[in-house]
């Protein structure tokens, strides 16, 4: 155990974040925190690092375990090198370095045996620090998240704001904490980059609590889900398909036993109001009104769930079959960042992909008109309206409220529209009256989608428009999206919803820009061939010595091993939840030994696996 709160309750003010909850985190346990915007999972990492303290309720920390926190803003970091910053995170394996050098020339003039030990330990000692590795993980790490080995010698202070945040983000993969604290780690990380990441978590080897609202990531990096909600908080094992499958069991399950307890109240009222006024029942009738005072009432499902906007887009006219015709379109500032040739269909719903720097943004920016083309050609269809979601949310009037930001776009309607529009867009009571200055990220995103809808647009472009979301709410930008019978061009990292949206796809890279009709499917598909081909290349041009040479573990053969063991672990470890082992110390204590040799040969596989990568790289 690294981390566990009893009854834990935070509250601020009279508002309760969070009421007597109870969470823990294990050793090498891959946590995913989901809930709405506001159910607290951001205080419980604080609450986890000590940075705030539970209002009621224990927290334990192991002592001995190292805990670091990856926070949501950049980290500030000092005038020192990208290098220096790595050698912090690196000191005792460089002090080892340096001892060993110093014990190794001793004993080219003396074989004095206390010096062999000596250096037999600390030869020990840096070969489980990783030392015969960590420059490879360390130029592993800085090309994953987009940096070149001569970065390593300029100063951090030269790199923006989001650069640094990647430093400082790499820095804590690299000193590899017993428990890793990741409060939306995929924030403004392009997709290649986020590939990368979740690859690397998923084999991180110790303890990670993630709070995310890509889906498809923390889907491929935590083996447990904790769900923040209504103040309460609940476990289930697996990952993030698994808990989404559990929870609609447990709704459906939920709303049986709803109904069942409903229909036994109704029972009791009967019984309680044919027997009260009777004299030789009225006894019987106020037993039965205590037990219905005692009881704990089961909360409709279908009422607690109803914090989800509502949103409907339609079309005001249909518009012409073909929506917008692109030819040699070059966009960009200075110089041009992508040439695009497209032709887009009435139904269409196309997603623009790529790296960050490559145009994307600047893309919609030019065919809305904001930006000037540097070449080619655009042509909009017949009686095409153009409806754009805009990243930056910039298209607000400071000072307005949230009421007259919404009435001065759309002024012919009455007071009844508009409010009915911003209560399906969760702004009730007096909630309209608040300045749009002070919304929260989220708030301003259901604010501009709210305008959107209003203005009944044919051809919806869409800049980044889950970015603030909660997963609830993307959920609901989805179904709204998916009912919607017009067009759609939309820039997107998050691939949950790209799949759930996107019939098409068109990818820009820095020298071309590719169009994939099938949709995202298709792009991976493509994309896996590719990279296959290039590793039979590489082994096609391997020498024939090097070919011949057979590695000592088959890679494939470990991880599936590997993998076959996580899913055992899991299975064991759902079982302490159980009431025949938790009500059962002896079955308990056999479970944990089950579990602990499970843990050790997860080991064993594990070094072998790092074994034979190593062993490839060499080749």
């Amino acid at each position: 155990m690294i981390v566990q709160i009893n009854g834990g309750t935070v509250f601020f003010g009279a508002n309760d974040v969070f009421e007597n909850i109870d969470f823990t985190v294990n050793e090498n346990e891959r946590i995913a925190l989901v809930g709405r915007n506001g159910s607290g999972k951001t205080t419980l990492l604080k609450v986890i690092t000590g940075e705030c303290d539970l209002s009621s309720g224990q927290l334990i920390r192991n002592n001995k375990a190292t805990i670091s926190y990856l926070k949501q803003n950049a980290l500030a970091l000092t005038e020192k090198t990208v290098r220096e910053v790595f050698d912090e995170v690196f000191k005792e394996i460089k002090d080892i370095e340096r001892e060993m050098q110093e014990v190794s020339s001793q004993l080219e003039s003396s074989q004095d045996e206390k010096l062999i030990n000596r250096y037999s330990s600390l030869e020990e000692r840096y070969k489980y620090l990783g030392g015969y590795s960590y420059h490879g993980e360390m130029l592993s790490v800085l090309n994953g998240f987009g940096f070149t080995e001569n970065d390593l010698d300029r100063s951090v202070s030269s790199f923006s704001g989001g650069e640094k945040t990647k430093i400082a983000f790499a820095s804590l993969l690299l000193a590899k904490p017993d428990l890793l604290l990741l409060d939306e780690p995929t924030n403004h990380l392009d997709l290649s980059t986020i590939e990368w990441l979740e690859n690397y978590l998923a084999k991180y080897k110790k303890a990670l609590v993630i709070v995310s609202h890509d889906r498809t990531f923390i889907d491929k990096c935590v083996n447990v889900v904790y769900e923040l909600e209504y103040g309460g908080i609940k476990r289930y094992a697996g990952n993030y398909s698994s808990f989404v499958e559990q929870k609609k069991n447990d709704l459906i399950r939920q709303e049986s036993a709803y109904k069942r307890q409903q229909k036994d109240i109704k029972r009791l009222e009967e019984l309680i109001e044919k027997f009260r006024y009777k004299k030789n029942k009225a006894a019987f009738a106020q037993s039965k009104i205590k037990y219905l005072e005692r009881m704990e009432r089961i909360e409709d499902p279908k009422k607690a769930d109803t914090k989800a906007f509502k949103a409907r887009f339609v079309c005001g006219v249909r518009g012409g079959k073909n929506v917008l015709s692109l030819d040699h379109f070059q966009v960009g500032y200075d110089r041009p960042l992508a040439e695009v040739t497209l032709e887009i269909h009435r139904g269409d719903r196309i997603c623009v992909m790529g790296d960050n720097g490559t145009g994307k943004s600047t893309l919609l920016k030019t065919i809305i008109g904001e930006l000037e083309p540097l070449g080619g050609y655009k042509m909009f269809g017949h009686q095409i309206e153009v409806g754009y979601f805009d990243q930056n949310l910039a298209n607000f009037h400071s000072g307005n409220t949230v009421l007259e930001e919404l009435w001065n776009a759309y002024p012919d309607l009455d007071m009844y529209s508009i409010r009915s529009v911003l209560g399906a867009f969760l702004f009730t009571s007096d909630e309209v009256f608040k300045e749009v200055n002070i919304l929260s990220g989220g708030e301003k995103v259901r604010l501009s989608l709210a305008k959107l809808m209003m203005k009944k647009a044919n051809f919806l472009i869409l800049d980044e428009p889950t970015n603030h979301l909660d997963i609830v709410s993307k959920e609901a930008l989805e179904n709204a999206l998916k009912e919607y019978d017009g067009t759609i061009l939309f820039v997107s990292h998050d691939r949950y919803f790209i799949k759930k949206i996107a019939t098409s796809c068109l990818v820009i890279d820095s020298d071309k820009v590719t169009f994939y009709p099938d949709g995202y499917k298709d792009y991976i598909d493509v994309k896996v061939k590719e990279e296959l081909n290039k590793e039979e290349e590489v082994r096609e041009t391997k020498p024939l010595k090097e070919l011949k040479k057979k590695p000592k573990y088959n890679i494939k053969k470990l991880e599936e091993e590997i993998s076959q063991m996580e899913d055992l672990l899991e299975e064991k470890r759902s079982l302490r939840f159980e009431p025949e082992y938790y009500q059962d110390m002896n079955r308990m204590k056999e479970l944990d030994e089950e579990i602990d040799d499970i843990h050790n040969k997860i080991h064993g596989l594990e070094e072998k696996w790092e074994e034979a990568m190593n062993e490839q790289e060499e080749q």
